[in-house]
């Protein structure tokens, strides 16, 4: 295993990478809204807050030499599923086709108090 990091994405804020390369597989963990710089959540709305948690993906698989077009499965997080449509409009504009396979869950609570949170696997 090969770990990616970069300081172009948020630091982690636990016991895992913010990426790891395996083989032709890259595996991106739980991204967020969160300005690298200042490891400050990104006020806005959900679509703002996806447009940032993809910046941030795309950080991390730019380390490891591929980019969002790239990734074949993509897990989103929301916390409020009426959020599904603008968080999937912003989504759109930033991957491209043949899109990856996806889930999209809802969830109670995240780690940090933020709307979207994004997991993808990419192949290189």
């Amino acid at each position: 295993m090969e770990e990616l990091t970069t300081d172009d994405a948020p630091d982690s804020i636990g016991p895992y990478s913010q990426g790891i390369a395996t083989g032709d597989r890259i595996y991106v963990s739980g991204q967020g809204p969160v300005d690298p710089d200042t490891g400050e959540v990104i006020p806005g709305t959900p679509g703002e807050q996806t447009r940032r948690t993809l910046e941030n993906v795309e950080a991390i698989l730019q380390a490891g030499g591929v980019s969002l077009d790239d990734v074949v499965k993509a897990t989103v997080f929301v916390k409020d599923m009426r959020y599904y449509d603008e968080v999937n409009e912003v989504y759109g504009e930033l991957m491209s086709a043949p899109y990856p396979a996806r889930s999209a869950v809802e969830v109670v609570k995240l780690p940090v108090d933020i709307d979207v949170e994004i997991e993808v696997v990419a192949e290189r």
